[in-house]
């Protein structure tokens, strides 16, 4: 029996070399062998992870008309024949095509759908890098889409030859603006200073007339059906004129062409 008197704070403790033996009985006991190393294994971040955020692209498409987008930032590894890179469209756009498929390097797909479209790495010798500059997918947007909106749902995954994800990644679908038109006056025609202009744009966007050294003659809004008109602030000057419309509408803009025509007199 021990004495107390001798252990006043109770049996001395054990020594660290002890303790550390006691623990490693104790954990042999409790796993069995080759559990444990699987338990303390370190957690490891695939090497995809830090790649998958430089993968994107963007592009600016009018309703109903049709683009590419193309894709890159890939800094990973060098993956060799087999791998894909594959593009989901957004809403309101679909995959038409695939342009560097006609290269000797590279096979293209398009989904029936146009859900998605898929790049294949092919060429029997060498390293695909994917990091050569863009890869281009052609998108056609609805001819019903808001300019100005951003279409959601365009992601982009890169994956090895044995359908490993290796990089992912989104590209930015804008729907841009489509071109306003000056009708009136037609181009090659001659007008009074005051004659009304007039065209088409998209419905309740601010269409903008300005001359060649980019003066505003006027301005006013798209109605419904498309059509705007508006008078010049000043009579126009006589003899040749340059002029042309731009549209703003939902923080996107664009400018049409070029009208000429000749101005016969200055007329109230």
């Amino acid at each position: 029996m021990t004495d107390r008197r001798m252990c006043p704070h109770g049996p001395p403790s054990p020594s660290p070399v002890r303790r550390r033996l006691l623990l490693l009985l104790l954990t042999a006991a409790l796993f069995p062998t080759g559990a444990v190393a699987a338990t303390a294994a370190p957690l490891r971040t695939d090497s995809w992870e830090f790649s998958a955020r430089a993968l994107g692209g963007g592009v600016t498409i009018v309703p109903g008309r049709s683009g590419l987008v193309e894709i890159g930032g890939y800094d990973g590894a060098d993956l060799p024949a087999g791998s894909s890179l594959r593009l989901t469209a957004p809403a309101g756009a679909r995959v038409t095509g695939t342009p560097l498929a006609d290269t000797a390097r590279f096979q293209g797909s398009v989904t029936a759908d146009g859900a998605t479209g898929t790049y294949t790495y092919v060429r029997d010798s060498g390293p695909g890098s994917w990091k050569d500059g863009g890869y281009p997918f052609a998108l056609a947007v609805d001819a019903r889409a808001v300019p100005g909106t951003r279409l959601p749902g365009c992601d982009v995954e890169l994956t090895d030859a044995g359908g490993t994800r290796r990089a992912s990644g989104r590209c930015t679908v804008t729907v841009g603006m489509p071109v306003p038109m000056l009708t009136e006056p037609a181009g090659g025609t001659f007008v009074s200073g005051a004659a009304r202009l007039a065209g088409t744009s998209y419905p309740g966007a601010r269409v903008s007339v300005v001359d060649a050294a980019e003066r505003k003659v006027c301005a006013g809004v798209a109605r419904v059906d498309g059509t705007w008109s508006c008078a010049p602030d000043t009579p126009l000057p006589a003899g040749a004129n340059r002029l042309h419309a731009s549209a703003a509408f939902n923080e996107v803009s664009a400018v049409g062409e070029d009208v000429d025509f000749t101005v016969t007199a200055r007329t109230a």
